[in-house]
């Protein structure tokens, strides 16, 4: 569940090796408020402190996820942004693994089907990459367009997504 609330600015980080390199992760002391791979270009500059035992869980369940052995991840989530953003991810939480929804279809499950642009724009600024999986959103064709995480590592997560996929 995405919090509702923005919290202290209490800040610690660390680090975990994935398959698409390095991942950034930040935290306010109680939720995870960031997941960013080295390509993001909306990184967090002030990391605070690093404290690995803060992302234990965190890291345990992306390893089970780039192992397929995990499609959807219980952690506490805190990330910053406007109602119509934290709206926008908590869509993007529910579209299944291995799946995709269209920028439109987004914007229907939040209740504003003209919102398109605004849906992409908070797409472009989700803190929380992977986890909140904005690399699931597609054009209206079914083209991959943009990630900030980088087209090759949209395209990973995507393709890596199909081949674990349960029936």
């Amino acid at each position: 569940m995405i919090s509702s609330q923005v919290t202290s600015s209490y800040v610690v980080h660390s680090y975990v090796d994935s398959p698409l390199g390095p991942l950034l992760l930040t935290g306010d002391g109680r939720a995870l408020t960031g997941l960013y791979t080295d390509q993001h270009g909306r990184k967090p500059t002030d990391l605070g402190e690093r404290d690995d035992a803060e992302f234990a869980q965190a890291r345990a369940q992306l390893e089970e996820y780039f192992a397929g052995q995990r499609d959807d991840f219980d952690l506490p989530l805190n990330p910053r942004g406007t109602a119509f953003q934290r709206a926008v991810w908590q869509a993007l939480r529910q579209i299944r693994y291995g799946s995709t929804l269209t920028y439109r279809e987004v914007a229907e499950e939040v209740g504003n089907p003209k919102a398109v642009r605004a849906v992409g724009s908070a797409n472009s600024r989700n803190p929380i990459s992977i986890i909140v999986p904005c690399h699931r959103v597609v054009g209206s064709d079914g083209k991959l367009i943009g990630y900030a995480g980088g087209f090759s590592a949209k395209r990973w997560l995507l393709d890596h997504e199909l081949r674990t996929a349960r029936v």
